[in-house]
């Protein structure tokens, strides 16, 4: 015993912090992209709901708004735009939504993560 060093209680104290912190950040990149993939679910579900014959770009926005509220809450669904345009070559409608970053639960930067849904524009030809 006399050559033993050190205390297990402080090493059991410095390893659970450890792995507390990485648990933890691990946890928060699972966050970050989770809102990530919802706002882009959302961006890519109202750019198919405007781009539909009947629809306009505000029905569009207006749905790409209700599901970041649902999913997310209001804090989520302030900046969302949508607007005419081309993607491979194609006339589509896309909506963008821009909103807060998660860096420490959902608290985080402002306007920190951007999304763009596209879908292609129908027509009754």
């Amino acid at each position: 015993m006399a050559g033993d060093r050190g205390s297990a209680a402080a090493e059991f104290v410095l390893v659970g912090a450890l792995l507390t912190v990485l648990t933890l950040t691990v946890m928060q990149l699972a966050l970050a992209l989770h809102v990530r993939n919802t706002a882009l679910d959302a961006a890519a579900e109202g750019a198919r709901f405007a781009a539909l014959a009947d629809s306009s770009l505000a029905e569009g926005v207006a749905r790409t708004r209700e599901l970041v509220i649902a999913a997310l809450g209001p804090g989520y669904a302030t900046d969302v735009v949508a607007d005419y345009g081309e993607y491979d070559g194609y006339p589509s409608v896309q909506v963008r939504v821009i909103a807060p970053l998660p860096l420490l639960g959902l608290l985080g930067l402002d306007r920190g993560l951007e999304v763009v849904g596209h879908a292609a524009v129908e027509g009754l030809d």
